[in-house]
Formats: C-alpha cells, sequence, structure tokens
C-alpha cells in the first residue's frame, strides 16, 4: 500500500495520509513520503497550493508507537524526522489541513504546522505525549502557545485534553469549523490556487516569521529528546499497550 497518495487537482495537488489500519499514524516512511512530496511540489509552477487529509475518516492519530518505543535520546542525533518536519514547516505554498477524526500527538504538530486548518464534525484534537511520559517533540506545544496563548496551551499540553472541533475553532486553532472537512477544505486550496502565487508565498512568509520568530522550538525537542531514553517513556507506552493507568516514577 502506498501510505502517501498524490492526487493531482490541476492548479492544486491533494496529499492523502494512508495508513488507515494505524488511524494514519506518522511513521517515519509516510513523514518522509510527505516532506520528498512538499519538496518536489515547492518546484511545480502548477501547483499554487496543497491540502492534506487523511483516509477513512481520521487525519493522523499521532506518531508511531512502535517507533518511539525503541527511539532513545542517543539516537536523536540522527534522527532523520527533524529534516522532514523542517522540510514541511518551509513549504512556500498555502498548505491547508483538513481534519476529520483524531488529530493527536504528531498529527496535530502537522496540522498546526499548515497555514489553514479546517476541522469538521468527528474532529478531535490534543496533545497527549504527557501521558506517555513524553512532550511535544516537533513544536506543537510552542505554536499552541502562540495560537491560543498560555493558559489553553498549558491546558492541553499539561493534561493532554482532547478536544472538539467547536472548541478548537472558538480557541483559534483550526481557522474553519464545517460539517466536512475534506469537502470544504478542497474548496478552500481550490480558491487559494486561483490566487496570485508571488503574493501568496511573500504572505506566507511575513506571517510564519511573525508568529513563530519568538518560539522556543529548540527548547521544547530537547526536552522531548531527553525523555526518549526515560523509563517514565517506557512505562507510558506500556500502560497504553496494556489499557491501564501508568505508573511514572520520576526517572
Amino acid at each position: 500500500m502506498d501510505h502517501l497518495l498524490e492526487i493531482d487537482e490541476g492548479a492544486w495537488v491533494r496529499l492523502v495520509l494512508n495508513r488507515p489500519a494505524a488511524r494514519n499514524a506518522l511513521n517515519t516512511a509516510l513523514l518522509g513520503d510527505l516532506a520528498a512530496a512538499l519538496r518536489r511540489l515547492a518546484d511545480v509552477p502548477d501547483c499554487r497550493a496543497v491540502l492534506i487529509q487523511g483516509a477513512e475518516g481520521n487525519f493522523a492519530a499521532g506518531a508511531d508507537i512502535a517507533e518511539i518505543e525503541t527511539r532513545t535520546t542517543a539516537d536523536a542525533a540522527t534522527d532523520p524526522r527533524k529534516a522532514h518536519w523542517a522540510a514541511i514547516r518551509t513549504f512556500p505554498k498555502p498548505l491547508v489541513a483538513a481534519i476529520e477524526g483524531f488529530a493527536l500527538g504528531g498529527g496535530l504538530e502537522l496540522a498546526l504546522m499548515a497555514d489553514l486548518m479546517v476541522v469538521g464534525d468527528t474532529a478531535r484534537l490534543g496533545l497527549p505525549e504527557t501521558s506517555l511520559g513524553l512532550i511535544p517533540g516537533a513544536g506543537g506545544g510552542q505554536r499552541l502557545l502562540s495560537r491560543i496563548g498560555p493558559a489553553r496551551a498549558a491546558r492541553m499540553v499539561l493534561t493532554g485534553e482532547i478536544i472538539d472541533a467547536d472548541t478548537a475553532h472558538a480557541w483559534g486553532i483550526a481557522s474553519h469549523r464545517t460539517a466536512d472537512a475534506v469537502a470544504e477544505g478542497a474548496a478552500l486550496t481550490a480558491r487559494l490556487a486561483e490566487r496570485a502565487p508571488l503574493a501568496l508565498r511573500a504572505a506566507k512568509a511575513a506571517l510564519v516569521a511573525g508568529a513563530e520568530a519568538h518560539l522556543a522550538f529548540a527548547e521544547e525537542r530537547a526536552g522531548f529528546e531527553a525523555l526518549l531514553s526515560s523509563a517514565d517513556k517506557q512505562e507510558g507506552i506500556h500502560a497504553f499497550r496494556a489499557r491501564r493507568k501508568p505508573d511514572f516514577q520520576g526517572r
């Protein structure tokens, strides 16, 4: 199975995260394919905007637990995912995320890298990493801080609370609230593709710089990497697999 589907819609491209059995969890291979597609599409003149959606009712239910379970702090120096995330965030054209179902952990971090986020009726968003003995590793906490302020960002990051579509829109995480996120996301991406491409690129660059220049991405990533070798991370993942409450010891 192709874990990333690319559909040419004329002036824009639809990228579909396609691991439905894993609720489209972002393993390294899928994240790498997504980054490679966006690097290539950045240089395709006929592609003026990109929509990212998930297959079969979910956006992306986090990172791949099996990969995280075996990853250690020492592995972080050679982790290809950092370059993949960077390629996604530096995509210079308008990027739209259509959220149906779960957008959790890395899935929400991906959606937060989009310029516009459309949430549908079934959307459920959250950063539950602390329940696994971790924190967001791709800038999700910092981007939430920028969008919704310290109180709500702390509420989501520290408690791991999962919110619905109405809350995500009311708080300013999502730019659009609709019944059908995929249909609205496609219509929105098509409208963007009709606008002046050079102006859109310049506007996006200015918006990203203004929103993110002050954020502590390096500190957040360092915290994530330091926790990869902790006993609490292992306990969190084991508890998740066993569907039991974790017993964290602070080590």
